[in-house]
């Protein structure tokens, strides 16, 4: 354990100077028993690593929902792991507070207890019967019975994540939290929590650190998509809203385990369940290495594909950054931001809407900088309150799903 959170230290500073059997996923939306599912939490893998002397261990997760529903499930995924994972027992339950659960309900897998998820492979659990409210946390719990050797997460989740030591055992079924004595900040092995929710769609955000929330306040949920599914959960019959955000993500280029948001649209948006609705707010990494042009390229792109599969997509204008902590800042990259976003504002052929982000926190005095009411610190990321202002700034009509409020 003292490997892991060694790892997170040194990852945060890393960020610092950089802005038996699975189940395929199922079709968006579809289940084979014939109920219609719509994700009401999801997350991007975006790292994998390695860890030794992990096992009989039990990982506890808060995540808190969109939409509500009367059944649950689960999806896990393996994706970036060179060795298979073993899943003993898995359990979602409500948060009683901290790492405590009011009641956790045993998942299946295929009607089995536990489910081996293979390198690269992922799974979906069986429902549950769990009615589930929309703006609330649930807690996912896993069992892992085996040695661990390599583990695929969510790194920079903005949310304490809840361990036992080593050996520990299994306490999946736990209600209180008190065998869980160490935390991290992200969400292994977990990519989605879905509900049976008829008559609702999701909403998907695709972004990076600031669609992540980093910088937000941890634990408490700021980070814009959340707000924006306040909002829209404020209505009925309420939406999902998705977060696909991964820090450092860009649209023309990436890693093996951050790639592209061209590479990963298909895996976190195009087939995310009940997926009606794309926001599209990247670019803002792109700025430095890549020119306007092919940036706009790869917008287009995206908007075309989620056009091909029925989607509305939303565009959003790139957000200021001038005098940003750890540089990047220039009038050509300024340049470029400018022509992208002019591209936003005017491209009704190639986006159904768009949310001008960059109007909603600019600085009025200064509109190549953040606004200072905004701003997190680094002159680049937002705090609480800029997050805020990009989810009030969002026409909920925009989004298209057939909801009467504003």
């Amino acid at each position: 354990m003292h490997g892991i959170r060694g790892r997170l230290a040194a990852l945060l500073l890393a960020v610092s100077a950089v802005v038996a059997g699975t189940v395929a996923p199922a079709e968006a939306g579809q289940q084979g028993d014939g109920r219609g599912w719509t994700g009401t939490w999801a997350t991007a893998a975006s790292e994998h690593y390695t860890v030794s002397g992990m096992s009989e261990v039990t990982v506890r997760m808060p995540v808190h929902t969109s939409v509500g529903g009367s059944s649950v499930r689960i999806r896990l995924t393996n994706a970036y792991a060179t060795d298979p994972v073993t899943i003993g027992h898995a359990t979602v339950g409500l948060r009683d507070g901290g790492s405590a659960v009011a009641r956790p309900y045993d998942l299946r897998f295929g009607g089995k207890r536990g489910v081996t998820i293979p390198a690269g492979g992922q799974a979906v659990s069986d429902p549950v019967g769990l009615a589930v409210p929309a703006l609330t946390d649930l807690v996912v719990s896993l069992h892992l019975p085996g040695q661990v050797t390599h583990i695929t997460d969510h790194w920079w989740a903005q949310q304490t994540v809840y361990w036992t030591d080593y050996g520990a055992g299994d306490h999946a079924a736990d209600t209180s939290g008190d065998a869980y004595t160490w935390t991290t900040t992200s969400w292994p092995f977990l990519s989605g929590v879905d509900v049976t929710a008829p008559r609702t769609g999701a909403v998907v955000a695709l972004g990076d650190s600031i669609t992540d929330g980093s910088y937000s306040t941890a634990d408490t949920n700021q980070r814009w998509p959340d707000l924006l599914s306040a909002r829209l959960n404020a209505c009925l019959p309420g939406a999902g809203v998705l977060n696909a955000g991964i820090t450092s993500n860009r649209i023309t280029a990436g890693t093996e385990t951050n790639p592209s948001a061209l590479d990963r649209l298909e895996r976190d948006v195009l087939s995310q369940p009940g997926a009606r609705t794309l926001i599209l707010f990247e670019g803002i990494n792109d700025l430095g290495g890549a020119s306007a042009e092919r940036i706009i390229a790869g917008m287009t792109e995206i908007a075309d594909r989620a056009h091909q599969r029925g989607m509305r997509v939303v565009g959003a204008t790139i957000t200021p950054y001038k005098d940003f902590t750890w540089g990047g800042w220039s009038e050509e990259t300024e340049a470029r931001r400018q022509q992208v976003n002019a591209f936003v504002r005017g491209s009704g052929k190639v986006f159904d809407d768009y949310a001008d982000f960059d109007r909603a926190v600019r600085d009025p005095a200064d509109p190549q900088r953040l606004g200072a009411a905004y701003d997190s610190g680094d002159h680049l990321h937002p705090n609480d309150a800029g997050m805020k202002a990009f989810a009030d700034s969002i026409d909920l009509t925009s989004l298209g799903l057939g909801r009467g409020c504003s």
